[in-house]
């Protein structure tokens, strides 16, 4: 009995992984995809309450280490420098 629990419990932590893999590849797409964002928009052409969330977005990206940035961005594909994202 308590190895069929062990491997109940193994099948539902391995579950759980999964399902947490495939959540952080959505997240590091948005992050990757927010990331070109930001190094493409110049504050200065939105309006206010845009500005103010773009630079709140641009401060969150910059605050990511850098090898989380660049797995992000290889996630959408993007071919930016992360020292062209420091918008600062």
């Amino acid at each position: 009995m308590p190895d069929r629990l062990n491997k109940q419990e193994i099948a539902m932590l391995r579950e759980e992984m999964e399902m947490l893999m495939g959540e952080r590849a959505s997240l590091l797409k948005v992050v990757g995809a927010a990331a070109v964002l930001v190094a493409n928009t110049d504050g200065r052409h939105l309006p206010p309450e845009a500005a103010e969330a773009a630079e709140l977005l641009s401060m969150q990206v910059n605050e990511l280490p850098e090898e989380t940035l660049l797995e992000a961005l290889e996630s959408v594909q993007a071919k930016a420098d992360p020292d062209d994202l420091d918008i600062s």
